[in-house]
C-alpha cells in the first residue's frame, strides 16, 4: 500500500511553536530517516511558520528526494508585487501548491477580510491547490470560495480542529466541517487524529469523529496524516490507528485515504 503523509513539517532555524517539538531544527535527514522506520513512502512538506527559510529548505529537500517529497508553500499574498508568483509557482522543484497557517502577526484576518481574495481565481487558473489552517469558526467562509470557484482545489488541514482541544469537546463544531462536503472541490487532511484525545492509544472516543468525516468526503477527499513533530504517539501508531483500528475503513478505500488519494488532489505522480 502507498502510504503518504499529506502534512509535515522540516525546519533548519527558529522556535517552533509550543505545540510541535522544541528543538531548533529537524531536518530532511531526520524526517526520512523517521519515515523509513514506520514504512511511510512519501510526504507533503508544509514549510512552517517559525522557519523564515522555510520555503527554501523545503524546496531543497524536495529537489534533492523528488521521489519522496512534494511541497505545499507559501508566500505573503498580502505585498501585491507577489501576485505574479502564482503563474511560476510550480516551476520550484518539488512545488505542487499552497498552504497558509494564517499564524504569524497581521495573517490572523487575511482569509475574511478581502487579503486572499485575488488568489482564488488566480490559483483556480494556475491549478493550484491550495491548504488552510482554519481558527475555530473559520469554516464558515469557505462555502463562498469553494462555489465561487468550482476548479479551484481546497484542502482543510486537521480536520478544522481547534488548537488544543481535546476530547468531544474537539469537535464541538464538527458540522461546520461536514457542511463543506456538498463542495467536491474542498477534501480534508485527517491529519493531528491523535492529538484531539486525552485517551491512550488507539483514541477510541475520536473514532466515531473520523467516521463521520470518512461518511461525508469519501476516500477520495480524506487524506491520512500526521503533523508528526506534534503527536503524542509514534509515526506507525499514526499509521495503524487507521489501517489496523477502524474496521469501516478497509481495502480501496482504506488505500485512498492512506495516500493514493492525496497523491491524485495535489498532482503528485508518484509510483507505489
Amino acid at each position: 500500500m502507498l502510504i503518504v503523509d499529506s502534512q509535515v513539517h522540516i525546519w533548519t532555524s527558529g522556535t517552533p511553536v509550543s505545540v510541535h517539538r522544541q528543538v531548533s531544527a529537524y531536518t530532511k535527514e531526520e524526517l526520512l530517516r523517521d519515515m523509513d522506520e514506520a514504512g511511510v513512502r512519501a510526504a507533503v512538506l508544509h514549510p512552517p511558520s517559525w522557519d523564515h527559510k522555510a520555503n527554501e529548505v523545503a524546496i531543497e529537500a524536495a529537489r534533492q528526494h523528488s521521489d519522496r517529497l512534494a511541497v505545499l508553500g507559501y508566500f505573503d499574498v498580502g505585498r501585491a508585487e507577489n501576485h505574479s508568483l502564482v503563474d511560476t509557482w510550480k516551476k520550484q522543484p518539488g512545488m505542487l501548491g499552497l498552504r497558509f497557517a494564517f499564524l504569524r502577526p497581521g495573517e490572523e484576518n487575511w482569509l475574511i477580510d478581502g487579503t486572499m481574495d485575488w488568489l482564488w481565481p488566480a490559483a483556480e487558473r494556475a491549478g493550484l491547490p491550495v491548504g488552510l489552517l482554519l481558527a475555530p469558526g473559520r469554516a464558515k467562509a469557505i462555502p463562498d470560495i469553494a462555489a465561487k470557484h468550482p476548479k479551484l482545489r481546497l484542502l482543510i488541514d486537521h480536520m478544522a480542529r481547534a488548537r488544543g482541544s481535546k476530547d468531544d469537546a474537539s469537535f464541538a463544531d464538527l458540522g461546520d466541517l461536514l457542511a463543506l462536503a456538498k463542495y467536491p472541490n474542498v477534501a480534508v487532511k485527517a491529519t493531528g487524529a491523535p492529538s484531539y484525545s486525552s485517551e491512550p492509544y488507539p483514541y477510541r472516543n475520536i473514532h466515531n469523529y473520523l467516521k463521520q468525516i470518512f461518511d461525508a468526503f469519501g476516500p477520495t477527499r480524506m487524506f491520512w496524516g500526521t503533523d508528526i513533530t506534534r503527536m503524542p504517539c509514534s509515526w506507525r501508531q499514526c499509521i495503524t490507528l487507521f489501517t489496523e483500528e477502524l474496521p469501516w475503513l478497509k481495502g480501496p478505500d482504506l488505500e485512498l485515504v492512506m495516500g493514493r488519494a492525496v497523491c491524485d488532489w495535489i498532482g503528485w505522480k508518484l509510483s507505489a
